[in-house]
């Protein structure tokens, strides 16, 4: 699975790395009532954070914690 820009917090949230990765840019939607309609785009852009970089860091987590 690869996490999207289109995902929502809720959804990246189902695969493990995520949060950690969330946490590092001082997102904390962990217990938002809108993490299952802010998407991964939207978080990034109301932090300040380049989307791409995100995406990156989000994926590369995800396949860290597959193996």
């Amino acid at each position: 699975m690869k996490i999207t820009k289109d995902m929502t917090i809720a959804e990246a949230l189902k695969y493990p790395g995520v949060g950690e990765v969330l946490a590092k840019y001082g997102i904390a939607c962990f217990m938002c009532p809108m993490m299952s309609l802010e998407r991964i785009e939207d978080i990034a852009r109301v932090h300040g954070i380049d989307i791409d970089t995100l995406l990156k860091e989000l994926n590369d987590a995800v396949n860290k914690n597959k193996k």
